[in-house]
């Protein structure tokens, strides 16, 4: 934890002479938009939505009209089989031009699950599969909305572009009656010509607008398909929550599995190496006590102040395991001792009108200690604050130093086990440490720790 504070220093300048130099002027968004690739990619995925719509949509009714047709017999069931496997098969190449034309990153779903090997456990398999459906689903979604956005996106990209350009292509018309132009209306009686510079101009000005406008009018077609891509061909909120609870039960083992390692290691670098040397001055003090009493008695003495330390040793063990005062009297009394124990002055301000559950008092009151104790060997501060308050069904925790600053999370040192120590119950660690200090890390924990399906 020595790498926490005092990092990130830097001379902050951007050329050789200590002047940071001017950012690069860039035209505003809006008018870069109908030039940037992004928006060119957007609008040939809404090109590209309505042809492979309909082959997805023609495939998927035909299958599974086809499949229901036929369950009257065992043909149904493999080919209705057979037609949820090919969604799936449309819904991994979707994600590829999802995520090659609009970048979007979405993960694969959860792969098929068979207890046993063969053509009807892989049948069984997948029409069980929530994702085969909901690819099903996508399929006939995705048609009508395709179609939508691809009558939308060309009128506005083809009506923009072409009321832009007219002033260079109006002259094709041919001329009637002295008239010559794009004609707006006609009948029997009179005609409305676009001829003259008034009109041209404004025309431009229009297509200039619809231009314009189009690349956002696309960008917010696609954020529609991104939202079907992602909630029906990426995994399910159900699976993307067992890999996380996965993933959390580990760090909890590894945590948990560290914390006996170091109890171990405790026990037997300290105290127990303090008893073993107890007993045997207590024994020699047996032997010479016949002999000579004086050197027994000093020898009873010193044994005293090992057994005096030993015990001191063994309160400190068991208040890192789990304080007592904790338990009897809160995270108020647990934090103050814990502020008493620290090198620089501790401000200590809980307030909690009833306490939380006595698993995240435990992670709240050791999240304070371990910052504490950073705060004591690295911080290099003066003062330091804790405060803990509740916001709703959360548990917030945030202590503060005037240290010299610099302490990264992402850098693979305690701040980042803390992190995902927390992470664990679904806390959250954010530290705010700018070089040159203050430092303020602020912890979120859930008040009951309950793990909600999000």
């Amino acid at each position: 934890m020595a790498t926490e504070y005092g990092q990130g220093y830097g001379h902050g300048y951007d050329s050789g002479f200590g002047l940071a130099e001017p950012r690069r002027r860039r035209l505003p968004a809006g008018l870069r938009a109908p030039f940037e690739g992004r928006s060119w990619r957007e609008f040939g995925y809404v090109l590209l939505s309505l042809p492979i719509g309909i082959m997805l949509f023609t495939y998927a009714v035909t299958m599974v009209a086809l499949g229901a047709g036929l369950l009257v017999t065992f043909l149904g069931i493999p080919v209705l089989a057979a037609g949820l496997a090919g969604c799936r098969g449309f819904g991994a190449l979707e994600r590829a031009r999802a995520r090659g034309m609009l970048g979007l990153e979405v993960g694969d779903p959860e792969p098929l699950r068979m207890k046993k090997s063969g053509v009807m456990a892989w049948m069984g398999a997948v029409l069980k599969s929530g994702t085969s459906w909901r690819t099903l689903l996508y399929a006939v979604v995705q048609f009508p909305w395709s179609v939508f956005s691809f009558v939308v996106a060309v009128n506005f990209w083809a009506y923009g572009w072409a009321l832009l350009t007219y002033p260079l292509w109006f002259w094709v018309f041919p001329v009637y009656a002295g008239q010559g132009g794009l004609q707006l209306f006609g009948d029997a009686h009179h005609s409305v010509y676009l001829d003259n510079p008034f009109e041209i101009t404004v025309t431009a000005l229009v297509g200039l607008l619809f231009t314009l406008a189009t690349p956002w009018i696309v960008r917010a077609l696609t954020m529609v398909d991104r939202v079907m891509v992602h909630g029906l061909l990426g995994p399910s909120r159900l699976s993307a929550r067992v890999v996380e609870l996965e993933s959390d039960r580990g760090v909890v083992v590894d945590t948990a599995a560290a914390d006996l390692r170091r109890i171990e290691r405790d026990l037997h670098d300290g105290a127990q190496a303090r008893l073993v040397a107890l007993a045997m001055d207590l024994g020699l003090a047996k032997e010479k006590l016949a002999e000579d009493p004086r050197a027994a008695a000093r020898m009873v003495d010193e044994a005293h102040g090992e057994v005096k330390t030993a015990l001191q040793e063994l309160r400190d063990l068991a208040r890192g395991i789990h304080p007592a005062v904790l338990t009897d009297r809160g995270l108020d009394a647990a934090l103050s001792a814990v502020a008493s124990r620290c090198a620089v002055p501790v401000q200590v301000e809980v307030d909690l009108a009833e306490r939380p559950a006595p698993a995240i008092e435990g992670i709240a009151y050791f999240t304070v200690s371990e910052l504490l104790q950073n705060i004591s060997k690295h911080a290099r501060a003066t003062w330091a604050a804790v405060d803990v308050w509740r916001v709703e069904g959360r548990l917030m925790v945030q202590v503060v130093d005037n240290g010299v600053g610099g302490a990264d999370a992402s850098s693979g040192s305690g701040l980042a086990g803390l992190a995902e120590r927390l992470d664990a119950v679904d806390g959250i660690l954010v530290v705010d440490s700018p070089t040159g200090g203050p430092t303020r890390v602020t912890a979120e924990l859930p008040w009951r720790g309950e793990r909600s399906l999000r």
